[in-house]
Parts: structure tokens; C-alpha cells; sequence
């Protein structure tokens, strides 16, 4: 079943931007030559775990040898959280990634507005970074790299009038 409007809306807002200051980049050769991935993307690293994050950021070439899908760890995976899919997000993935040496994970969350991050440090997660209104997520290692999050998640909502009549 095809994600709801505001899941594409959310990962594509999370992708476009980091996919642009890479490929600038890459053509600047300034940096490390990544490349930035949106589901449908597989991500394999071992028997039974291959997942499909939304965002994928990879930064080394022998990742994507095969030319099918990523045999590696990405530097970074961004995953939107539906409600069919959120509690595999939350725990199940989570696990795997740290598991699998992703440097960089984490969640947006529609429903609260917030984007939680994960680093690893010493081979494990600690509690996320949690971005939401008026926040700006940033990324030291991608040359700079920031976004608001209501470029991620729009303005604030104010409750609507209702119909005039």
C-alpha cells in the first residue's frame, strides 16, 4: 500500500536538501563523494536484515559495487514513522542499525512534529537528539549541511475556523 501524502511529503523534505548539498559536492570535489537514497533503497548487511529505510545517506563507493542495492552500513538513514510500520521503526530497526554499525539513524515522527536522532558512539545509541518546532538539524560531517524543521514538517498548525457560512 502506497504512504500516505504526509509520509511522502516528510521523507521527500528530509531527502531533497541533502541529496542538493551532496551533489553540490560531489561536483565541487570538496568532501567525501556521497550519494543520497530514497525508498524504494535496499539495505543489506547480512542474512535477514534487509530493510528499506525512507533516507539513506552512503559515503563509500565499495557500498554500492553491485549495483543493485547498498552491501554495507550507510552513514545515515532517516526512516518517517507510520502507524502500520512505527513500533518495527522504533525497536526492531533501531536494533539493527546500531547492530549493523549505521552511524547516523533516526525517526520523524509526523504526529509530533519531531525528528529524533541517533548517533553511535562506541558501537551504541544513546538517547536521540530530538528536533521539533523552531529547531534547525544540522549535520557537521556533510560540509555544513542544516534544515529547519518546518522545512521538514511545515508551520506550526492553527486550528481552522471551520466553514463559513
Amino acid at each position: 500500500m502506497a504512504p500516505v501524502l504526509v509520509h511522502q511529503s516528510i521523507s521527500g523534505s528530509l531527502y531533497a536538501p541533502l541529496d542538493l548539498r551532496h551533489e553540490d559536492r560531489r561536483r565541487s570535489g570538496v568532501g567525501m563523494p556521497c550519494r543520497v537514497f530514497s525508498a524504494p533503497v535496499d539495505v543489506v548487511r547480512g542474512p535477514a536484515t534487509g530493510v528499506q529505510p525512507d533516507v539513506v545517506l552512503v559515503c563509500d563507493p565499495a557500498w554500492l559495487a553491485n549495483g543493485r542495492n547498498l552491501d554495507g552500513p550507510p552513514e545515515l538513514v532517516r526512516e518517517v514513522l507510520s502507524p502500520a510500520t512505527a513500533r518495527r521503526d522504533r525497536l526492531v530497526k533501531r536494533e539493527l542499525f546500531e547492530r549493523v554499525g549505521v552511524a547516523d539513524s533516526g525517526i520523524a515522527d509526523p504526529e509530533a512534529a519531531t525528528l529524533e536522532c541517533d548517533r553511535l558512539d562506541q558501537g551504541r545509541h544513546g538517547r536521540p537528539d530530538v528536533f521539533g518546532a523552531g529547531d534547525t538539524w544540522s549535520l557537521p560531517y556533510s560540509g555544513g549541511f542544516a534544515l529547519a524543521m518546518t522545512t521538514v514538517f511545515g508551520p506550526p498548525c492553527e486550528p481552522s475556523p471551520g466553514p463559513q457560512i
